[in-house]
């Protein structure tokens, strides 16, 4: 009968910890997109600040909103008004990876709304949007998936 060594439980469980999915949604302390209002992209072309006032729960993530009236907007359609790839950096999603974004730094294309991490990822994913969705919307699912 073999013996299991420490090291190889130590590896096997390393392994199954980083093959846990990633959440759908980017979330910092608790809020998707960092509490901002997903809506207000939309209807006032800013990053505004949502309240705990003002919040949902979709696709496991606390949403928060500046008004009841953003809100009902979000409630009656979801999809088009949540950030593609969850909310993380569209370009890393382009690269196949999931990174963090800055709310503040966003862009419509296709009357859609995509996030990145930089004002130098912002730069590069405007280059070829077109390309970088196409990657994006391949390698997003997959990524959430490992």
């Amino acid at each position: 009968m073999k013996t299991t060594t420490p090291i190889l439980i130590a590896a096997a469980l390393s392994a199954t910890l980083s093959a846990r999915a990633a959440d759908p949604i980017y979330s910092s302390k608790d809020k998707a997109i960092g509490g901002y209002d997903t809506v207000s992209y939309f209807t006032e072309n800013k990053a505004v600040k949502g309240s705990g006032e003002h919040s949902h729960t979709w696709k496991g993530a606390t949403w928060h909103f500046s008004s009841a009236a953003n809100l009902a907007l979000f409630k009656a359609d979801p999809q088009k008004y949540a950030p593609q790839y969850g909310g993380y950096c569209a370009y890393a999603a382009a690269q196949n990876d999931l990174v963090k974004s800055d709310p503040k730094l966003f862009d419509f294309y296709g009357g859609k709304l995509y996030l990145n991490y930089s004002k130098r990822t912002v730069r590069k994913w405007k280059v070829d949007r077109p390309g970088m969705i196409k990657r994006g919307d391949a390698n997003y699912p997959k990524l959430i998936a490992k």
